[in-house]
């Protein structure tokens, strides 16, 4: 449904399996995360995983927008909300973590802080030549357990210090020479570069993506995994504004 705020698409691929799209869809709001789109991305994820017939999954984000974080004025205006709802992008996180199928981001427009980490959590990264990730928390004073977290597992800390101590936008091709992106392509081609990936994954011989997955997984050494994505207390909701580009 248009109105649904994650949309899931199936793609077969000849001779193989296919491929499934997440697509988070709140281009009004540059994509950005609120309790229902993280529950809609863990539903999927499920969905997906118990799909024989799909081999490889593409995030992404309505309207050439990756995903702009947290929705800060929807958590104001959500108060009183349940802390299980609250806690549903922590566990959407813990969903990336476990996942046996490879994750690939189209990363077009920006990832900013939450955006930035959900980039972080896929295997495989396809940047647009203008996009932009930021880790920006620094400049409302906001912690970053998932950001550093996944930077831990993946890029080195001299890599993590320069994004989160400096809180500047990094584009396409520095993400790519630092290693956060695997690919950095026009603007344009972003989305079909990375059902490309998808298609040649779904292609190989049946169950091997997710064994290759599995060894991968299997290599991570998080201890206490659930702490290493819980965010300490912070004042970041009184004090902060959405690091949101004009639209």
């Amino acid at each position: 449904m248009a109105d649904d705020v994650v949309l899931v698409e199936k793609t077969p691929v000849e001779d193989g399996t296919g491929y499934s799209e997440i697509v988070i869809n709140r281009p009004d709001r540059r994509n950005a995360l609120i309790p229902e789109a993280a529950e809609g991305v863990i539903n999927a994820l499920e969905d997906i995983d118990q799909d024989d017939n799909i081999s490889a999954v593409i995030l992404r984000g309505q309207g050439g927008y990756f995903c702009s974080g947290i929705d800060l004025k929807a958590l104001q205006s959500g108060a009183s909300m349940g802390s299980a709802r609250k806690d549903a992008i922590r566990q959407m996180h813990l969903a990336f973590y476990h996942y046996r199928k490879p994750l690939i981001a189209a990363f077009e427009g920006f990832g900013i802080n939450a955006g930035c980490a959900l980039a972080l959590a896929c295997d495989l990264v396809v940047a647009g030549e203008s996009s932009f990730i930021q880790i920006g928390e620094i400049q409302q004073g906001a912690p970053i357990p998932m950001n550093a977290a996944w930077m831990r597992l993946k890029l080195p800390e001299f890599v993590l210090a320069r994004m989160a101590l400096l809180g500047d936008r990094i584009t396409g091709p520095e993400m790519f020479r630092l290693g956060v992106a695997t690919e950095c392509v026009p603007d344009d081609e972003v989305l079909s570069r990375s059902r490309e990936m998808a298609a040649r994954i779904a292609g190989f011989p049946a169950g091997g993506a997710i064994n290759i997955k599995q060894s991968i997984v299997g290599q991570r050494q998080l201890p206490n995994v659930e702490q290493w994505f819980t965010s300490p207390r912070s004042n970041a909701l009184q004090t902060a504004k959405m690091l949101e580009p004009d639209p």
